[in-house]
Protein backbone atom coordinates (compact mmCIF):
# COMPACT_ATOMS: atom_id res chain seq x y z
CA UNK A 1 0.00 0.00 0.00
CA UNK A 2 2.18 2.65 -0.93
CA UNK A 3 1.40 6.93 -0.96
CA UNK A 4 -0.12 8.50 -4.11
CA UNK A 5 2.53 9.75 -6.71
CA UNK A 6 0.72 13.03 -7.41
CA UNK A 7 1.37 16.38 -5.63
CA UNK A 8 -1.24 18.12 -3.61
CA UNK A 9 -1.57 21.53 -1.59
CA UNK A 10 -3.70 22.91 0.63
CA UNK A 11 -3.93 26.26 2.92
CA UNK A 12 -2.08 24.55 6.12
CA UNK A 13 -3.65 27.50 8.71
CA UNK A 14 -6.77 28.77 9.74
CA UNK A 15 -8.70 30.95 7.54
CA UNK A 16 -9.20 34.32 8.30
CA UNK A 17 -7.14 37.70 8.99
CA UNK A 18 -3.58 36.42 10.67
CA UNK A 19 -0.03 37.52 10.60
CA UNK A 20 0.24 34.43 7.94
CA UNK A 21 -0.97 31.75 5.71
CA UNK A 22 0.75 28.74 4.95
CA UNK A 23 0.22 26.79 1.48
CA UNK A 24 1.78 23.14 2.07
CA UNK A 25 3.21 21.30 -1.18
CA UNK A 26 3.68 17.73 -1.06
CA UNK A 27 4.84 15.16 -4.25
CA UNK A 28 7.46 14.72 -6.43
CA UNK A 29 7.21 18.09 -8.43
CA UNK A 30 6.22 20.16 -5.48
CA UNK A 31 9.31 22.35 -5.75
CA UNK A 32 9.28 22.68 -9.75
CA UNK A 33 5.47 23.77 -9.17
CA UNK A 34 6.49 26.25 -6.19
CA UNK A 35 9.05 27.56 -8.18
CA UNK A 36 6.72 28.49 -11.15
CA UNK A 37 4.79 30.73 -9.08
CA UNK A 38 7.59 32.11 -6.98
CA UNK A 39 10.22 34.46 -7.88
CA UNK A 40 13.90 35.36 -6.04
CA UNK A 41 15.90 37.73 -5.79
CA UNK A 42 18.30 38.22 -8.80
CA UNK A 43 17.35 35.64 -10.57
CA UNK A 44 17.91 32.72 -8.11
CA UNK A 45 17.26 29.68 -8.63
CA UNK A 46 14.91 27.45 -5.89
CA UNK A 47 16.46 28.09 -2.52
CA UNK A 48 18.51 24.89 -1.04
CA UNK A 49 16.44 22.54 1.32
CA UNK A 50 15.92 23.76 4.50
CA UNK A 51 16.88 27.28 4.28
CA UNK A 52 14.02 30.08 3.99
CA UNK A 53 14.11 32.34 1.40
CA UNK A 54 12.22 35.59 0.35
CA UNK A 55 10.57 35.58 -2.75
CA UNK A 56 7.66 37.28 -4.40
CA UNK A 57 4.33 35.31 -5.33
CA UNK A 58 3.25 36.23 -8.93
CA UNK A 59 0.16 35.69 -10.91
CA UNK A 60 -0.15 34.40 -14.68
CA UNK A 61 0.26 37.65 -16.22
CA UNK A 62 3.98 37.95 -13.78
CA UNK A 63 2.59 40.97 -11.45
CA UNK A 64 3.48 40.70 -7.89
CA UNK A 65 0.65 39.42 -5.92
CA UNK A 66 2.77 39.12 -2.32
CA UNK A 67 5.75 39.27 -1.11
CA UNK A 68 6.16 35.37 0.69
CA UNK A 69 8.65 33.49 2.37
CA UNK A 70 9.37 30.30 0.89
CA UNK A 71 10.67 26.66 2.33
CA UNK A 72 11.89 23.18 0.79
CA UNK A 73 12.22 20.14 2.36
CA UNK A 74 13.60 17.46 0.20
CA UNK A 75 12.90 13.91 0.61
CA UNK A 76 12.79 11.76 2.82
CA UNK A 77 13.70 14.11 4.91
CA UNK A 78 9.88 16.21 5.64
CA UNK A 79 6.86 15.41 7.22
CA UNK A 80 4.78 13.30 4.79
CA UNK A 81 8.62 11.26 3.53
CA UNK A 82 8.31 13.37 -0.28
CA UNK A 83 9.52 16.59 -1.42
CA UNK A 84 7.69 19.56 0.81
CA UNK A 85 7.14 23.19 -0.28
CA UNK A 86 5.93 26.17 2.35
CA UNK A 87 4.87 29.02 1.11
CA UNK A 88 4.09 31.69 3.86
CA UNK A 89 2.41 34.48 2.66
CA UNK A 90 0.76 37.57 4.58
CA UNK A 91 -2.50 36.62 6.67
CA UNK A 92 -5.64 36.70 4.97
CA UNK A 93 -7.83 34.86 2.71
CA UNK A 94 -6.69 36.23 -0.55
CA UNK A 95 -2.89 35.64 -1.36
CA UNK A 96 -2.98 31.90 -0.14
CA UNK A 97 -6.31 31.19 -2.26
CA UNK A 98 -4.29 33.03 -5.28
CA UNK A 99 -1.27 31.47 -4.10
CA UNK A 100 -3.25 27.80 -4.58
CA UNK A 101 -5.13 28.84 -7.44
CA UNK A 102 -1.75 29.32 -9.20
CA UNK A 103 -0.04 25.65 -8.13
CA UNK A 104 -3.85 24.13 -9.30
CA UNK A 105 -3.41 25.47 -13.04
CA UNK A 106 0.26 23.74 -13.20
CA UNK A 107 -1.15 20.21 -12.67
CA UNK A 108 -1.25 20.14 -8.47
CA UNK A 109 -4.69 19.24 -7.09
CA UNK A 110 -5.88 19.95 -3.69
CA UNK A 111 -5.19 17.83 -0.99
CA UNK A 112 -8.08 15.86 1.10
CA UNK A 113 -8.77 15.92 4.41
CA UNK A 114 -5.83 14.66 6.10
CA UNK A 115 -3.57 13.39 2.96
CA UNK A 116 -0.30 15.05 3.94
CA UNK A 117 -0.37 12.74 7.20
CA UNK A 118 -1.92 10.18 5.64
CA UNK A 119 1.19 10.39 3.44
CA UNK A 120 3.42 10.48 6.60
CA UNK A 121 1.96 7.39 7.23
CA UNK A 122 1.78 5.57 4.16
CA UNK A 123 6.14 6.48 3.59
CA UNK A 124 6.61 5.53 7.01
CA UNK A 125 7.62 8.39 8.82
CA UNK A 126 5.09 7.92 11.60
CA UNK A 127 2.67 4.73 12.06
CA UNK A 128 -0.98 4.63 12.32
CA UNK A 129 -0.96 5.52 16.38
CA UNK A 130 1.08 8.77 15.93
CA UNK A 131 -0.86 9.31 12.82
CA UNK A 132 -4.14 9.63 14.98
CA UNK A 133 -2.43 11.13 17.81
CA UNK A 134 -1.67 14.73 15.01
CA UNK A 135 -5.62 15.36 15.66
CA UNK A 136 -4.99 14.37 19.58
CA UNK A 137 -3.01 17.66 19.88
CA UNK A 138 -5.13 19.86 17.58
CA UNK A 139 -8.26 19.22 19.20
CA UNK A 140 -6.44 19.10 22.45
CA UNK A 141 -9.30 21.52 25.30
CA UNK A 142 -6.48 20.90 27.88
CA UNK A 143 -2.84 20.81 29.22
CA UNK A 144 -3.08 17.58 30.22
CA UNK A 145 -4.96 16.51 27.04
CA UNK A 146 -2.32 18.19 24.99
CA UNK A 147 1.08 16.69 27.01
CA UNK A 148 -1.02 12.98 26.49
CA UNK A 149 -0.96 13.60 22.86
CA UNK A 150 2.57 14.49 22.49
CA UNK A 151 3.49 11.13 24.31
CA UNK A 152 1.80 9.38 21.83
CA UNK A 153 2.89 11.33 19.24
CA UNK A 154 6.53 10.50 20.25
CA UNK A 155 5.83 6.93 20.43
CA UNK A 156 5.10 6.21 23.67
CA UNK A 157 2.12 4.28 22.91
CA UNK A 158 3.34 2.56 19.90
CA UNK A 159 6.51 1.21 21.93
CA UNK A 160 4.23 0.21 24.73
CA UNK A 161 2.19 -2.04 22.32
CA UNK A 162 4.73 -2.91 19.97
CA UNK A 163 6.66 -4.69 22.75
CA UNK A 164 3.22 -6.23 24.10
CA UNK A 165 3.04 -7.60 20.30
CA UNK A 166 6.15 -8.64 20.29
CA UNK A 167 5.60 -10.91 22.69
CA UNK A 168 2.93 -12.23 21.55
CA UNK A 169 3.92 -13.23 18.86
CA UNK A 170 6.98 -14.84 20.33
CA UNK A 171 4.56 -17.19 22.73
CA UNK A 172 2.16 -17.61 19.57
CA UNK A 173 4.87 -18.97 17.62
CA UNK A 174 6.46 -20.93 20.12
CA UNK A 175 2.76 -22.50 20.83
CA UNK A 176 2.40 -23.28 17.27
CA UNK A 177 5.81 -24.61 16.06
CA UNK A 178 5.05 -27.31 19.00
CA UNK A 179 1.66 -28.14 17.64
CA UNK A 180 2.66 -28.51 13.91
CA UNK A 181 6.37 -30.10 14.33
CA UNK A 182 6.47 -32.31 17.01
CA UNK A 183 8.48 -34.38 15.82
CA UNK A 184 11.29 -32.14 16.73
CA UNK A 185 11.41 -32.46 19.84
CA UNK A 186 10.88 -29.00 20.82
CA UNK A 187 10.52 -27.86 24.65
CA UNK A 188 7.54 -28.64 25.79
CA UNK A 189 5.86 -25.85 27.81
CA UNK A 190 3.59 -26.84 30.52
CA UNK A 191 0.69 -25.49 31.48
CA UNK A 192 1.75 -23.75 34.65
CA UNK A 193 4.66 -21.84 32.17
CA UNK A 194 2.25 -21.36 29.72
CA UNK A 195 -0.34 -19.76 32.09
CA UNK A 196 2.25 -17.44 33.92
CA UNK A 197 3.42 -15.86 30.53
CA UNK A 198 -0.11 -15.41 29.67
CA UNK A 199 -0.95 -13.67 33.00
CA UNK A 200 2.26 -11.23 32.52
CA UNK A 201 0.61 -10.03 29.09
CA UNK A 202 -2.77 -9.34 30.22
CA UNK A 203 -1.39 -7.58 33.21
CA UNK A 204 0.81 -5.70 30.53
CA UNK A 205 -2.78 -4.96 28.30
CA UNK A 206 -4.40 -3.95 31.99
CA UNK A 207 -1.88 -1.39 31.98
CA UNK A 208 -2.15 -0.25 28.63
CA UNK A 209 -5.71 -0.15 28.44
CA UNK A 210 -6.17 1.91 31.80
CA UNK A 211 -3.70 4.40 30.42
CA UNK A 212 -5.42 4.47 27.22
CA UNK A 213 -8.50 5.03 29.26
CA UNK A 214 -7.38 8.03 30.64
CA UNK A 215 -6.12 9.27 27.66
CA UNK A 216 -9.52 8.97 25.91
CA UNK A 217 -10.82 10.59 28.97
CA UNK A 218 -8.76 13.33 28.20
CA UNK A 219 -9.36 13.97 24.76
CA UNK A 220 -13.09 13.28 24.33
CA UNK A 221 -14.25 14.83 27.98
CA UNK A 222 -15.46 13.23 30.68
CA UNK A 223 -19.60 13.15 29.72
CA UNK A 224 -21.85 14.12 33.12
CA UNK A 225 -25.21 14.08 32.84
CA UNK A 226 -27.03 15.98 35.21
CA UNK A 227 -30.47 14.62 36.02
CA UNK A 228 -33.29 14.49 38.58
CA UNK A 229 -37.05 15.60 38.49
CA UNK A 230 -37.56 18.93 37.94
CA UNK A 231 -36.94 22.23 39.83
CA UNK A 232 -34.25 20.17 41.81
CA UNK A 233 -31.66 22.81 40.45
CA UNK A 234 -30.36 20.97 37.69
CA UNK A 235 -29.79 23.88 35.16
CA UNK A 236 -29.06 26.35 38.00
CA UNK A 237 -25.95 23.47 39.08
CA UNK A 238 -24.78 23.90 35.54
CA UNK A 239 -24.58 27.66 35.11
CA UNK A 240 -22.99 27.67 38.60
CA UNK A 241 -20.74 25.29 37.44
CA UNK A 242 -19.81 26.98 34.37
CA UNK A 243 -20.10 30.83 35.97
CA UNK A 244 -22.65 32.02 33.37
CA UNK A 245 -26.58 32.27 32.98
CA UNK A 246 -26.30 29.43 30.29
CA UNK A 247 -29.86 27.92 31.16
CA UNK A 248 -32.78 29.41 31.62
CA UNK A 249 -33.67 28.74 35.37
CA UNK A 250 -37.43 29.14 36.47
CA UNK A 251 -39.75 28.08 39.38
CA UNK A 252 -41.88 26.44 36.40
CA UNK A 253 -41.41 22.85 36.43
CA UNK A 254 -40.32 21.40 32.74
CA UNK A 255 -38.73 24.67 31.43
CA UNK A 256 -35.71 22.61 30.41
CA UNK A 257 -37.12 20.47 27.25
CA UNK A 258 -34.10 19.64 25.31
CA UNK A 259 -30.33 18.24 26.04
CA UNK A 260 -28.00 21.51 26.83
CA UNK A 261 -23.91 20.57 26.74
CA UNK A 262 -21.26 22.69 27.86
CA UNK A 263 -17.39 22.09 28.95
CA UNK A 264 -15.35 23.10 31.71
CA UNK A 265 -11.85 21.81 32.29
CA UNK A 266 -10.77 21.08 35.84
CA UNK A 267 -7.57 20.13 36.92
CA UNK A 268 -6.62 19.72 33.29
CA UNK A 269 -9.34 17.44 32.43
CA UNK A 270 -12.53 18.59 29.94
CA UNK A 271 -16.16 17.49 31.87
CA UNK A 272 -19.04 17.81 29.15
CA UNK A 273 -21.75 19.25 31.02
CA UNK A 274 -25.17 17.96 29.99
CA UNK A 275 -28.09 19.09 31.31
CA UNK A 276 -31.14 17.35 30.53
CA UNK A 277 -35.09 17.60 31.27
CA UNK A 278 -36.70 16.55 34.60
CA UNK A 279 -37.44 13.20 34.87
CA UNK A 280 -41.69 13.23 35.70
CA UNK A 281 -44.50 11.90 33.74
CA UNK A 282 -44.84 14.58 30.85
CA UNK A 283 -47.46 17.39 30.39
CA UNK A 284 -47.09 17.10 26.63
CA UNK A 285 -45.67 15.90 23.21
CA UNK A 286 -42.37 18.19 24.21
CA UNK A 287 -41.77 17.37 27.24
CA UNK A 288 -42.40 13.54 26.95
CA UNK A 289 -39.56 14.03 23.88
CA UNK A 290 -37.59 16.22 26.06
CA UNK A 291 -37.25 12.96 28.61
CA UNK A 292 -37.02 10.66 26.11
CA UNK A 293 -33.43 12.19 25.26
CA UNK A 294 -32.73 12.73 29.20
CA UNK A 295 -33.38 8.74 29.05
CA UNK A 296 -30.78 8.33 26.56
CA UNK A 297 -28.33 10.62 27.43
CA UNK A 298 -28.05 8.70 30.59
CA UNK A 299 -26.49 5.54 29.24
CA UNK A 300 -24.33 7.74 27.05
CA UNK A 301 -22.48 9.59 29.85
CA UNK A 302 -19.93 8.22 31.92
CA UNK A 303 -20.89 9.75 34.97
CA UNK A 304 -24.33 10.72 36.18
CA UNK A 305 -25.17 13.50 39.04
CA UNK A 306 -28.84 12.46 40.44
CA UNK A 307 -30.02 15.91 41.99
CA UNK A 308 -32.32 16.16 44.79
CA UNK A 309 -33.70 18.95 46.36
CA UNK A 310 -32.29 18.69 49.82
CA UNK A 311 -34.92 20.98 51.49
CA UNK A 312 -38.03 18.98 50.61
CA UNK A 313 -38.71 15.37 51.93
CA UNK A 314 -37.68 12.28 49.04
CA UNK A 315 -40.53 10.62 47.28
CA UNK A 316 -41.27 7.30 45.77
CA UNK A 317 -40.11 7.80 42.50
CA UNK A 318 -36.73 9.51 43.76
CA UNK A 319 -36.15 7.10 46.00
CA UNK A 320 -37.20 4.11 42.33
CA UNK A 321 -34.17 6.54 40.23
CA UNK A 322 -31.28 5.84 42.79
CA UNK A 323 -31.84 2.04 42.72
CA UNK A 324 -31.90 2.24 39.03
CA UNK A 325 -28.34 4.11 38.94
CA UNK A 326 -26.85 1.07 40.99
CA UNK A 327 -24.75 -0.08 37.83
CA UNK A 328 -23.57 3.14 36.31
CA UNK A 329 -20.99 5.61 37.61
CA UNK A 330 -23.25 7.87 39.87
CA UNK A 331 -23.45 10.99 42.41
CA UNK A 332 -26.38 11.60 44.51
CA UNK A 333 -26.27 15.32 44.88
CA UNK A 334 -28.16 16.89 47.77
CA UNK A 335 -29.12 20.34 45.92
CA UNK A 336 -30.05 23.58 47.62
CA UNK A 337 -27.53 23.14 51.38
CA UNK A 338 -28.31 27.02 52.10
CA UNK A 339 -31.80 25.98 53.03
CA UNK A 340 -33.06 23.70 55.97
CA UNK A 341 -32.40 20.01 54.81
CA UNK A 342 -35.41 17.93 55.04
CA UNK A 343 -33.00 15.04 53.61
CA UNK A 344 -29.19 14.44 54.75
CA UNK A 345 -26.35 12.70 53.54
CA UNK A 346 -26.55 9.98 56.05
CA UNK A 347 -30.30 10.01 54.72
CA UNK A 348 -29.29 8.73 51.33
CA UNK A 349 -26.69 6.09 52.39
CA UNK A 350 -28.52 3.99 54.98
CA UNK A 351 -31.24 3.89 51.85
CA UNK A 352 -28.05 3.43 49.17
CA UNK A 353 -24.70 2.65 51.10
CA UNK A 354 -22.90 2.36 47.70
CA UNK A 355 -23.70 5.24 46.40
CA UNK A 356 -21.03 8.28 46.49
CA UNK A 357 -23.06 11.58 47.87
CA UNK A 358 -22.53 15.13 48.96
CA UNK A 359 -24.62 18.17 49.40
CA UNK A 360 -23.85 21.83 47.71
CA UNK A 361 -25.55 24.67 47.20
CA UNK A 362 -25.93 26.28 43.41
CA UNK A 363 -26.57 29.85 45.05
CA UNK A 364 -24.34 29.73 47.22
CA UNK A 365 -21.02 28.05 44.95
CA UNK A 366 -20.51 25.69 48.67
CA UNK A 367 -19.94 22.38 47.37
CA UNK A 368 -18.77 23.07 43.70
CA UNK A 369 -15.09 22.04 43.95
CA UNK A 370 -15.84 18.73 45.73
CA UNK A 371 -18.14 17.76 43.00
CA UNK A 372 -15.65 18.41 40.36
CA UNK A 373 -13.48 16.19 42.45
CA UNK A 374 -15.30 13.32 43.12
CA UNK A 375 -15.83 13.33 39.46
CA UNK A 376 -12.53 13.25 38.87
CA UNK A 377 -12.12 10.33 41.34
CA UNK A 378 -15.06 8.45 39.69
CA UNK A 379 -13.40 8.26 36.41
CA UNK A 380 -9.99 8.64 36.72
CA UNK A 381 -6.59 7.63 39.07
CA UNK A 382 -5.10 11.38 39.56
CA UNK A 383 -1.80 9.52 39.34
CA UNK A 384 -2.57 8.15 36.21
CA UNK A 385 -3.17 11.64 34.46
CA UNK A 386 0.44 11.67 34.17
CA UNK A 387 0.87 8.54 32.06
CA UNK A 388 -2.28 9.06 30.24
CA UNK A 389 -1.77 7.90 25.94
CA UNK A 390 -4.20 10.16 24.31
CA UNK A 391 -6.03 7.61 22.01
CA UNK A 392 -9.52 7.24 19.64
CA UNK A 393 -12.26 5.66 20.47
CA UNK A 394 -11.18 2.94 17.80
CA UNK A 395 -7.61 2.43 19.67
CA UNK A 396 -9.11 2.04 22.93
CA UNK A 397 -11.58 -0.74 21.28
CA UNK A 398 -8.78 -2.51 19.76
CA UNK A 399 -7.05 -2.42 23.49
CA UNK A 400 -10.35 -3.64 24.83
CA UNK A 401 -10.44 -6.60 22.31
CA UNK A 402 -6.99 -7.69 22.61
CA UNK A 403 -7.36 -7.84 26.47
CA UNK A 404 -10.72 -9.73 26.07
CA UNK A 405 -8.68 -12.38 23.83
CA UNK A 406 -6.23 -12.79 26.28
CA UNK A 407 -8.16 -13.00 29.04
CA UNK A 408 -10.02 -15.43 27.66
CA UNK A 409 -6.98 -17.59 27.01
CA UNK A 410 -6.17 -17.43 30.24
CA UNK A 411 -9.33 -19.04 31.41
CA UNK A 412 -9.05 -21.39 28.24
CA UNK A 413 -5.60 -22.70 29.95
CA UNK A 414 -6.78 -23.00 33.22
CA UNK A 415 -9.45 -25.08 32.11
CA UNK A 416 -7.51 -27.63 30.23
CA UNK A 417 -8.87 -26.70 26.94
CA UNK A 418 -5.73 -27.42 24.90
CA UNK A 419 -3.03 -25.08 24.06
CA UNK A 420 -4.42 -24.60 20.04
CA UNK A 421 -7.14 -22.96 21.92
CA UNK A 422 -4.51 -21.13 23.64
CA UNK A 423 -2.75 -19.89 20.53
CA UNK A 424 -5.81 -19.18 18.35
CA UNK A 425 -7.00 -16.44 21.34
CA UNK A 426 -3.01 -15.32 21.30
CA UNK A 427 -3.00 -14.61 17.58
CA UNK A 428 -6.32 -12.63 17.96
CA UNK A 429 -4.60 -10.19 20.79
CA UNK A 430 -1.98 -9.72 18.45
CA UNK A 431 -4.04 -9.18 15.15
CA UNK A 432 -5.50 -6.39 17.57
CA UNK A 433 -2.17 -4.75 18.40
CA UNK A 434 -1.34 -5.32 15.03
CA UNK A 435 -4.62 -3.02 13.75
CA UNK A 436 -4.01 -0.81 16.28
CA UNK A 437 -0.37 0.30 15.18
CA UNK A 438 -1.14 0.01 11.82
CA UNK A 439 0.55 -2.86 10.77
CA UNK A 440 -2.25 -4.48 9.40
CA UNK A 441 -5.30 -1.96 7.84
CA UNK A 442 -7.00 -1.66 4.76
CA UNK A 443 -8.28 1.30 2.66
CA UNK A 444 -11.54 1.85 4.83
CA UNK A 445 -9.75 2.08 8.00
CA UNK A 446 -7.16 4.95 7.10
CA UNK A 447 -9.98 6.74 4.77
CA UNK A 448 -12.05 6.39 8.44
CA UNK A 449 -9.33 7.49 10.19
CA UNK A 450 -7.75 10.23 7.93
CA UNK A 451 -11.48 11.84 6.72
CA UNK A 452 -11.61 13.27 10.71
CA UNK A 453 -8.50 15.97 9.84
CA UNK A 454 -8.85 19.31 8.51
CA UNK A 455 -7.52 20.08 4.70
CA UNK A 456 -3.69 21.23 5.18
CA UNK A 457 -3.07 18.70 7.79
Amino acid sequence: MGAPSDTIAAIATAWGEAGIAIVRLSGASAAEAAGAVLRFGGGAEFPPPRVMCLASLTDEGGRVIDRVLAVYFRAPRSYTGEDVVEIHTHGGTLAAQLCLESLFRRGVRLADPGEFTKRAFLNGRIDLSQSESVLGIIRSRSAEALRAAARTLSGELSSFAGGIREDLLELQSSLEVGLDFPEEGLPYRSAEDLLGSVSTLKLSLEDLLDRCSVGLLLREGIRVALTGRPNVGKSSLLNALLKQSRAIVTALPGTTRDVIEESITYRGVPIRLVDTAGLRSPADEIEASGIARTRAELKRSDVCLWLLDGSLPLDDEELSYIEQLRDKDHIVVLNKADLTPAVTEDTIRALSPESPVLSLSSKTGSGLDLLKDAILSLTTDSGALDAGLNVTARQLGEVRDALSAIAEAETAIADGLGQDAAASLIAAARLCLERLLGLRCDDALLDSVFSRFCVGK
